[in-house]
């Protein structure tokens, strides 16, 4: 779904207060002519009800200082709340669920790292309100092999993925796990080499950090690792599939937590070697134009104009494709595999068409990988 600019603008406006608090462009606020449905579809497709919700009370609080008419009506006002209230509840299950089940390897000898999901939520004003979804854990060769035995106890479905990547997934309880042996995307191969040594990096070097999840530590990735693991993370979506706000959010949350202790020269070389500056900067346009990122705390940001046109084409993209890719998986799951291969291929090639608009150099060569790891693909 692509709205309206009305709905688009009170969408971003939203998300804006409820990433950093920031409420610019309130007064251009009309209620009339915003169709509330359509946010709330909106904020359901890219995965940001709960920042909405948040936002939603930091607006309206700016709004009621000089307006007598509502900011929301009341039916979508309770809507979101009761969507506040499910979010929170399944953030506690899971934090309880992530809890035990470090505790649990931990006490066999397994180590393991939380990649993204509840460690980046620590990041965020209200961490419940993170939309939730998968546990994704890193491990050594050896601990993945062992974890791997200690867990199908407990699983009801497993499944192996990606050789190359080296995952395995597990469903327990009413949670997904993946194994990850590797941080691989598998667009780019000079990108995972980069990704190999973040790897080593954390095994073999120790830059790790760790969150106080109840009585139990959870290690995380190290602050500039997080941090580009999780930019690249969104950009192997955005080429393959489709990015989502959430994702970008994420990022922005990571860059402000780390803002006066990141290593941005450690940063800006990584980058560099992998030649990704050009989508740092136009995410980096993007995040501060739509999400509401502070300038000064983007870094390499840069005013010119050429990153807010790329910012736009991102913009675009993201409304028309959903939170990965979501707007388009209605009917992938009765379609046979013949069919939905041909699909996805068409797909994919008709995404690159358009990120050569944006990337072209990049989108060139990253072309081969991604179409040929797509096909490999079930």
């Amino acid at each position: 779904m692509i709205p309206n600019s009305s709905n688009t603008e009170a969408f971003f406006l939203l998300v804006r207060a409820g990433l950093f608090g920031r409420t610019e462009g309130i007064e251009g606020y009309q209620p009339d002519s915003v169709d509330w449905t359509e946010i709330c579809q909106l904020a359901k497709e890219q995965s940001v009800v709960g920042l909405v919700a948040e936002g939603i009370e930091v607006a309206r609080a700016e709004w009621d200082k000089t307006h007598d008419t509502p900011f929301v009506p009341k039916k979508q006002a309770l809507q979101f709340a009761s969507a506040t209230l499910q979010l929170k509840q399944r953030n506690l299950d899971m934090n309880k669920f992530v809890a035990k089940l470090f505790g649990r390897l931990q006490k066999r000898d397994i180590y393991a790292l939380l990649l993204k999901g509840q460690g980046v939520a620590q990041c965020y004003n209200n961490p419940l309100l993170r939309a939730c979804g998968d546990v994704d854990l890193l491990l050594s060769e050896e601990n993945s092999q062992k974890a791997k035995v200690f867990l199908l106890q407990y699983a009801s479905f497993s499944k192996a993925g990606n050789e190359y990547k080296k995952d395995f997934a597990l469903k327990i309880s009413d949670w997904l796990v993946e194994l990850h042996g590797s941080l691989r995307c598998g667009f780019s191969s000079r990108i995972d080499r980069e990704l190999d040594k973040i790897y080593h990096d954390t095994f073999h070097g120790g830059n790790v950090r760790s969150w106080a999840n109840g009585k139990v530590q959870v290690p995380l990735l190290g602050e500039v690792n997080e941090v580009f693991y999780v930019f690249v993370h969104f950009l192997n979506h955005f080429y393959k599939s489709g990015v989502g706000i959430r994702q970008i959010c994420d990022w922005c949350r990571l860059l402000w937590t780390f803002r006066d202790s990141l290593d941005l020269t450690a940063l800006e070389s990584r980058l560099k070697r992998m030649k990704l500056m050009s989508e740092w900067k136009s995410f980096g346009m993007f995040a501060v134009v739509y999400l509401g990122m502070p300038k000064e705390v983007m870094p390499f940001y840069s005013e010119d104009e050429k990153w807010k046109r790329k910012a736009r084409k991102i913009l675009a993209f993201i409304l028309k494709t959903g939170n990965m890719g979501h707007n388009r998986k209605g009917e992938a799951r009765v379609q046979s595999y013949l069919t939905r291969k041909i699909k996805s291929s068409r797909q994919r090639f008709c995404d690159l068409a358009n990120h050569f608009t944006i990337f072209p150099l990049d989108t060139l060569r990253f072309f081969p990988s991604i179409f040929l790891n797509g096909l490999h693909q079930k």
